[in-house]
């Protein structure tokens, strides 16, 4: 896991505006956003695409 976040902070450091990592083990989504600290969360039911992509829902019920 800790490689994947690693490279999740070098895609935000890069400029990736959103970007979530999945972990159904744990039900924790941890969320990566430009010039924020990563925000986790558990047992979402959905995710949101903010403002990068306006509309746009994860349904997570699939992948847990």
């Amino acid at each position: 896991m800790k490689a994947t976040q690693e490279k999740m902070e070098e895609y935000r450091d890069n400029g990736a505006r959103l970007g979530w990592l999945i972990n159904r083990k744990t039900r924790q989504v941890e969320i990566y956003r430009v010039g924020q600290e990563v925000e986790v969360l558990e047992n979402l039911s959905s995710l949101s695409g903010e403002e990068v992509l306006p509309g746009f829902v994860l349904n997570l019920a699939a992948i847990w």
